[in-house]
């Protein structure tokens, strides 16, 4: 998605791309970080935050469309606050189920606080975000989803976390730069599939935003061995990629190259 600064704007997009869709069930839908606000800065994420809640209006329209196309829908990030007086918020991933319920929350743990050649140059994204405590995992009918978001990526920990909780998918939405995709997107996200075994589906901003911001895109579905086998190539429009996968591939993987057994008796060593 190329999302834009109104909440309301983004859901028609959303509901547009959920049209096209294909037939298959179960199905996991992951958009981008920030997918309902982007591009007019956190403070104003911050006025369109809402407290948790299935009547809040933004999660209701989320879980009637999560229910009409009865669909996992894992909405990237939204503003989400615990305390309507909080100064700051969660840059919280939801899960929707295809009843519409909400299944799942997690809240960024990595926040982007760094500085980058591009033409916004600096990003703090912790004045206006709080950083999440809770490595999140959700057991799915197509299995255990682990929760992660952008930034996280560069942090193979969380992933480990994840894996050691059951995760066979990560769902990692995110907004990339243009500047540091291009040169770590793909070689991050395939790391983190090969080293935990792991698919991995990376929704994804692309182009310019309305703050003048550079997004990269190249959304993606990577699978347990590392192999892309999706991905939204060179796009600069909202489009979608799709994979029909088989989790049972995995078995073989993790049998074969035993790291999860293989880290759990070394950890002792490696923490000493």
């Amino acid at each position: 998605m190329t999302s834009l600064p109104e909440p309301q704007q983004n859901l028609k997009i959303i509901e547009q791309l959920l049209q096209q869709l294909p037939a298959a069930r179960p199905q996991l839908v992951v958009l981008p970080e920030a997918c309902l606000c982007f591009g007019a800065g956190d403070k104003q994420q911050r006025s369109y935050a809402e407290l948790y809640s299935e009547t809040a209006p933004l999660q209701a329209q989320l879980a009637q469309l999560a229910a009409q196309h009865g669909i996992y829908l894992l909405v990237g990030t939204m503003p989400i606050v615990d305390d309507e007086a909080a100064e700051k918020f969660s840059a919280a991933s939801l899960l929707f189920g295809p009843d519409g319920k909400c299944l799942a929350r997690y809240n960024k743990i990595h926040l982007f606080d760094v500085d980058v050649a591009d033409n916004t140059k600096t990003y703090r994204e912790s004045k206006w975000t709080e950083a999440g405590q809770e490595v999140v995992t959700v057991a799915t009918e197509f299995g255990t989803l682990g929760l992660a978001v952008c930034y996280d990526v560069r942090f193979p920990e969380l992933f480990r976390a994840l894996r050691d909780k059951g995760a066979a998918i990560i769902a990692l939405p995110s907004a990339f730069t243009k500047v540091t995709g291009a040169a770590h997107w793909q070689v991050l996200t395939r790391a983190r599939a090969i080293e935990q075994q792991c698919f991995v589906v990376a929704g994804a901003q692309v182009g310019t935003h309305a703050n003048g911001r550079e997004t990269y895109g190249h959304a993606l579905i990577i699978d347990g061995w590392g192999n892309v086998v999706s991905e939204c190539d060179g796009v600069t429009s909202p489009c979608l990629a799709t994979a029909s996968v088989e989790l049972d591939s995995l078995q073989p993987i993790r049998s074969n190259i035993p790291v999860a057994k293989h880290f759990a008796r070394s950890k002792k060593v490696i923490h000493e």
